[in-house]
């Protein structure tokens, strides 16, 4: 039978979905695939890692879903360049359709897709759907991308109408899945991982954004939407959050998904910045890089107590607060004066919400290296940090309840002296 094949990667939902809305009325039966990509699980490391409980799971539901319509879901495990010659010589594919992404590797994976699919005389079809805006959307007058955040901020809000959140009607055409008994579904096992008993967090988040703005700096306060995890995967689509926003005047939370988009933006503009500076200068920036000390701080051991407590929140559970992020991320590059990359490969290690674009973007921030970044002479005292975000401590008793202790960790560096010297630091590297 010809049919079409939809293939989900950061889009694991059914309804809103741009490619699976045009898939479903091409005239061919439509067969979801999802390829567990042996490219990005091989250099995982870690084999309990829950992002792969997380997206397990979510695949089973949706085969499940699926399946009230008579069809199914094909899970393959592979490389995407041995997976899809396989699939042209097994089902009569007439075109395929997928949803954009921008980080550099899938680029380059779809570039290639795309090119063998031409020499098959097969259709590729992509489609924007994990932004409101993409690639050149937003630019200024010229043309040139936006890299301060305040101006594209201001044309992203005010290009944005009822048509860019509407949702996709992909259920009116549900009728058209290829009809197909349940295929085979790999365990977690199969494809080299095992089960973790991690909790992930609700889509309904909607309830968080009424005190969002007034409350989303305070760590102990839980007040943030943790929807990270669902918008990197694409259980909730983009345009449900942004009309929730909207609805309920979360004007603070819908900048957050306009930072989103603008670090999407840059990555694809600048795709240099996942192992260098945005701003060549800071890649000569002598980095002490000492092992001990950064074993300090992922461990959460460095002797202050917010960046201590984040850590433990990170390593525990994959999530830390954004607030505290911004505090870690300051202390590893300017206190220990260790490279922004190590930090940012940890992260991107231990986040269930890892984001490639917004971890570098947010890692650059923090050192002083990235595009609308914080002055390299900002250095974020932990302690007033702390006073000002967690004064009670209960932040920190939480996860780090030594400190409620007399005999408290001491700090592995002193905030003064570690000031001064990556001052002098960044001030030798940038003149």
């Amino acid at each position: 039978m010809d049919i079409s094949i939809c293939w989900l990667r950061r889009d694991l939902r059914l309804a809103d979905h741009a490619a699976l809305y045009h898939a479903l009325k091409s005239g061919y039966p439509v067969l979801p695939l999802f390829i567990f990509d042996q490219n990005i699980l091989n250099k995982l490391d870690n084999k309990k890692d829950a992002r792969l409980t997380f997206i397990h799971q979510t695949l089973k539901t949706l085969r499940e879903e699926l399946q009230q319509y008579g069809s199914s879901l094909l899970v393959k495990l592979g490389s995407p360049e041995k997976v899809w010659p396989e699939l042209i010589k097994t089902y009569q594919v007439k075109a395929v359709y997928a949803n954009h992404d921008y980080e550099p590797y899938a680029i380059k994976r779809d570039d290639g897709l795309a090119e063998y699919l031409r020499s098959e005389e097969i259709p590729f079809y992509t489609y924007k759907d994990q932004v409101i805006f993409e690639q050149a959307e937003v630019v200024k007058a010229d043309g040139k991308p936006y890299t301060v955040f305040t101006p594209y901020y201001k044309q992203w809000l005010q290009k944005l109408n009822a048509f860019y959140v509407k949702a996709y009607p992909t259920e009116r055409y549900f009728k058209n899945l290829f009809q197909s008994p349940a295929l085979p579904f790999p365990t977690l096992q199969d494809i080299g991982f095992e089960e973790t008993n991690d909790q992930f967090p609700s889509t309904n988040f909607e309830a968080k954004l009424d005190q969002y703005h007034a409350d989303r700096d305070y760590p102990a306060k839980d007040a943030t939407t943790h929807l990270g995890l669902h918008l990197r995967f694409g259980t909730v689509s983009i345009r449900a959050a942004v009309r929730a926003a909207q609805t309920q005047k979360a004007n603070k939370w819908l900048s957050e998904l306009a930072w989103r988009e603008f670090y999407m933006m840059i990555l694809w503009h600048f795709p240099h910045i996942i192992d260098r500076a945005f701003k060549p200068a800071y890649d000569n920036i002598e980095w002490r890089n000492n092992e001990t000390e950064f074993a300090a701080w992922c461990e959460g051991k460095t002797g202050y107590p917010l960046v201590d407590a984040g850590m433990r929140q990170l390593n525990k559970t994959g999530f830390m607060h954004n607030r505290v992020r911004m505090v870690v991320a300051s202390f590893l590059c300017k206190h220990l004066l260790i490279d922004w990359r190590w930090g940012e490969a940890y992260f991107a290690e231990k986040l269930l919400d890892y984001e490639q674009a917004s971890n570098v973007g947010g890692w650059q921030w923090a050192c002083g290296s990235g595009n609308d970044a914080a002055p390299y002479f900002r250095v974020f005292n932990p302690e007033l940090q702390l006073q000002k975000f967690d004064p009670k401590l209960a932040y920190v008793f939480k996860w780090a309840p030594e400190y409620q202790s007399a005999l408290a960790p001491v700090p592995i560096v002193e905030h003064t002296f570690a000031r001064d010297r990556v001052l002098k630091a960044f001030k030798k590297a940038l003149t």
